[in-house]
């Protein structure tokens, strides 16, 4: 599966199949995670580990057999919660083009159980829980589009496109706060909200949205 089309099967799924992962699988994840910490980050796979998700706010959650995670970790600093929600979003999209499904947790997991390693210094901010998921979940709802951008009418296919994208990227308790502006071929997405989380979804909408519409086609602007 194309990463694009991936952007646009993935959705969230809490419940999954009692499923160990494939070898290659697990091999092709874990080069993918050395990728994203080639910039310094401490993103960690953990597989076959049941402990996380055994507790009253997993169960709450609706979680169930969920064995596998990545964490995502990394030094504080301005940028980190951004940056590490860009680089789980690719791991999810990654892991969708393999076969399997994914879910982002903030809350819903424990924290103490987790084998998750946080060096001095370093801040572990959510895990996105991964496996084969008992049904594909479903798409969430999108606000008016109008919420999100300024519609022009020479606005170019690929924006089009890196817009569908950005909407179906998934935001903490689906509250979408971010809006994207377009100047000739730069980009510019702000957070409209949401604190920390929201800093988060910024990063996590960036990436679907740069997947969709192409890299080579646009710029960022900060």
């Amino acid at each position: 599966m194309e990463l694009k089309e991936a952007v646009k099967q993935r959705h969230s799924v809490r419940q999954y199949l009692d499923k160990k992962l494939p070898d290659e699988i697990v091999e092709k994840l874990k080069a993918e995670v050395a990728a994203c910490n080639a910039g310094g980050y401490n993103i960690q796979l953990v597989t076959n580990e049941p402990k996380a998700f055994v507790n009253f706010f997993a169960h709450y959650g609706k979680f169930e057999n969920v064995s596998n995670y990545i964490a995502l970790v990394g030094k504080k600093g301005e940028g980190l919660h951004e940056n590490l929600g860009y680089l789980g979003e690719r791991l999810a999209i990654y892991a969708q083009s393999l076969g399997l499904n994914t879910c982002w947790v903030a809350l819903s997991f424990s924290r103490r159980k987790a084998q998750i390693t946080v060096n001095d210094g370093e801040k572990l901010l959510c895990v996105i829980a991964l496996g084969y998921g008992k049904t594909q979940g479903v798409r969430h709802k999108n606000k008016p589009v109008e919420k999100f951008y300024e519609a022009k009418a020479d606005d170019p296919e690929w924006f089009k496109a890196g817009i569908e994208g950005a909407l179906c990227a998934p935001t903490a308790i689906n509250q979408q706060k971010f809006f994207i502006e377009r100047s000739g071929n730069e980009v510019k997405i702000s957070a409209t909200g949401g604190g920390k989380l929201g800093l988060i979804d910024l990063g996590i909408v960036k990436y679907d949205f740069e997947t969709c519409a192409g890299k080579e086609n646009f710029v960022w602007k900060e």
